[in-house]
């Protein structure tokens, strides 16, 4: 019996061990996954904010430590009886959590507070300095017209707002009202 316990032992102690190296670039190399990920914010208890994406890769080794959703994210603002008052969506966004520059890239679509609807390919929120900004074509499609111009900048509440090289759409209504004025010039 003992002769056998020492050849089991013996045996187990010659086993091989392989070592095998990873090359660990931080920069590509994430250091967390998600996956359908819902994350909400709240302030005082009351649920303010909701994003939900279907894949988050965290790169927090990083030199400048960033979050990618390549597969995009839509966030909703609401309000206390859960009803939606903004939104905003993009094919894909990073986050660099060190200047707090979310970037958002393809098919961004946004809707603010007062139900006017943002749609650009690339826009950038600078949480630090509260502000919005885009150097590409932007579209706004407002309750009685359509401004579209390439570059645009404003308040992270998307209230105030500044359209570089604009254009617009103004409905012009071409018969004209019963108590219209109407004025003559002497050569008519």
């Amino acid at each position: 019996m003992v002769v056998m316990l020492l050849l089991f032992f013996v045996s187990c102690g010659k086993e091989k061990t392989e070592v095998v190296e990873v090359a660990f670039d931080p920069e590509t190399t994430f250091t967390m996954r998600a996956f359908d990920a819902l994350n909400i914010v709240s302030d005082s208890g009351v649920i303010r904010y909701r994003m939900t994406s279907k894949e988050g890769l965290f790169f927090g080794k990083a030199e400048e430590p960033y979050w990618k959703f390549p597969q995009g994210v839509y966030v909703e603002k609401i309000d206390s009886t859960f009803r939606v008052e903004a939104s905003i969506k993009a094919d894909s966004v990073l986050f660099n959590t060190k200047t707090e520059l979310w970037e958002l890239i393809r098919n961004v679509k946004i809707e603010n507070l007062q139900g006017e609807r943002f749609e650009t390919e690339h826009l950038f929120w600078d949480q630090k300095a509260q502000r919005i900004y885009s150097d590409e074509f932007i579209k706004i499609e407002r309750a009685d017209n359509i401004i579209t111009g390439i570059g645009f900048e404003s308040n992270q509440d998307m209230t105030r707002y500044q359209v570089f090289n604009s254009q617009g759409v103004f409905p012009v209504n071409e018969t004209p009202k019963a108590d219209s004025v109407v004025v003559r010039t002497p050569s008519d």
